[in-house]
């Protein structure tokens, strides 16, 4: 570890395996260091053994579930849209090649007791049961409206500056009811809240035409997802990363992040009696006292709120979603006097993540109260009989620099949504940061198994 390298990398997790696999192909010398022995972090896929070790430590799987190598059980559960930033990065960086992709199998929303598929174009609209007759033309409208809609082409506009109108006024143009609005604003612009109502329009409208895009593309659902398992992804990097001169060590404890004591910016990393330097550090919250700060440590995160996911197994697809072998379900705030959304991720042997016959439903929200579990019942009463259930909260932390003073960029936690749009825009953040460019990538087709 005497060598000086121009970037370490502390953590294996998806946001810090591309931002390694980034700046290697950038043609910097990177060395990747996780004190895990696997890659992953938060992002790994586990197999049974491992999940019923991490969360039952004295308890074995139960024989019936079948075999370890059947299992590749995801601790934070996210999909990818077809037309998304994450389907750029990897066809941008070729890690494609490295994978198999499938596709989810169809996405619903909850509403009134029920379980219904998202509408996405205006004829799927007509045929919706969410809505009333008069609704349905009314949404049609709405959605013919997003459609044509173009920001260069004042003649789309209908008479609405979108940079300055907030969404709530877009929705009172077209006569959308609070529950239209709800599965508009929550299952197809995926905001976890409803404060994006008093926002400019204009960032909702591009979220639902991604949705739409993504939609388009293969049809069923908006969303793909790799073969076995979310932790497919940061290995695929890792490897990008390794073709490109990176190199890696795992099983290794970092035991201090060093500054110059006179400037403060980043010089190197401790493990043991080995110094390794570096001109800058990107790491995960972890690697900078997430939940243990030591005496004299300077405050580099915050906590800024929890997340709660419950991992359930179950011998049956979700009642009521026509026996896919694969979904996601939103439950928007408002439908259950919430303040944030819940979401159910499904999954099945049909992606490889588990043995057949078995079905792994993952559902999570943003903590409210102080009996999380609790706050996910709406979720878990959707599921059927439930065989087991393994549940965790999660601290969601954020940096409190940019990192451009001392050459220390952090990353952020990854949050409740069900998408990894959000760890794209943390990539092009840090990137942006670190580089002082904007992350500039290509555009191809993602080749996905039927």
């Amino acid at each position: 570890m005497d060598e000086e390298y121009d970037a370490i990398v502390l953590g294996t997790g998806l946001t810090e395996c591309i931002l390694s696999g980034l700046l290697s192909v950038d043609g910097k010398k990177v060395l990747h260091i996780d004190r895990n022995d696997y890659y992953g972090g938060e992002s790994a896929s586990l197999n049974l053994t491992q999940l019923y070790r991490k969360f039952r430590p004295d308890a074995t799987p139960p024989t019936d579930l079948g075999r370890d190598r059947d299992y590749a059980l995801d601790q934070i559960p996210k999909f990818i849209f077809a037309s998304g930033g994450m389907t750029d990065l990897l066809v941008h960086t070729d890690v494609t090649r490295y994978l198999e992709f499938k596709q989810i199998s169809g996405s619903y929303v909850y509403r009134e007791g029920r379980v219904n598929k998202v509408p996405s174009t205006e004829m799927e609209a007509l045929r919706s049961p969410l809505m009333g007759l008069f609704e349905k033309r009314r949404a049609r409208n709405f959605f013919v409206y997003v459609q044509n809609w173009k920001e260069e082409d004042p003649a789309t506009h209908q008479g609405l500056d979108l940079t300055k109108v907030p969404m709530r006024d877009v929705y009172t143009k077209f006569g959308l009811e609070a529950g239209t609005q709800d599965f508009i604003g929550h299952a197809m612009a995926l905001y976890l809240h409803d404060e994006y109502k008093t926002k400019p329009a204009k960032e909702t409208i591009q979220r639902i035409v991604q949705y739409s895009q993504s939609m388009a593309r293969y049809g069923k659902s908006p969303y793909i997802y790799p073969m076995y398992g979310l932790g497919e992804l940061p290995q695929a990097f890792s490897r990008l990363s390794a073709v490109y001169g990176g190199t890696y060590m795992l099983d290794k404890h970092v035991d201090e992040v060093l500054t110059d004591p006179e400037t403060g910016k980043f010089i190197g990393v401790r493990s043991g009696e080995e110094t390794v330097k570096a001109k800058l550090v990107i790491g995960d919250p972890s690697y900078f006292g997430a939940g243990e700060m030591q005496e004299g440590q300077k405050m580099r995160v915050i906590e800024e709120g929890k997340v709660v996911r419950a991992i359930c197994i179950l011998k049956h697809p979700i009642p009521g979603t026509e026996d896919v072998d694969s979904l996601q379900i939103i439950i928007p705030q408002n439908q259950v006097n919430r303040q944030n959304d819940i979401y159910i991720a499904l999954l099945s042997h049909a992606q490889g993540v588990s043995a057949n016959g078995v079905y792994i439903a993952i559902v999570s929200t943003v903590v409210e109260t102080s009996v999380p579990e609790r706050e996910l019942l709406p979720g878990l009463n959707l599921l059927g009989p439930i065989l087991d259930k393994f549940v965790s909260v999660s601290p969601l932390y954020t940096p409190t620099t940019t990192g451009v003073e001392d050459n220390i960029y952090i990353t952020r936690s990854y949050d409740a949504t069900s998408h990894l749009e959000t760890v794209v825009a943390d990539v092009r953040d840090v990137w942006k940061r670190v580089t002082g460019e904007e992350l500039k990538l290509t555009k191809k087709e993602v080749e996905v198994q039927e």
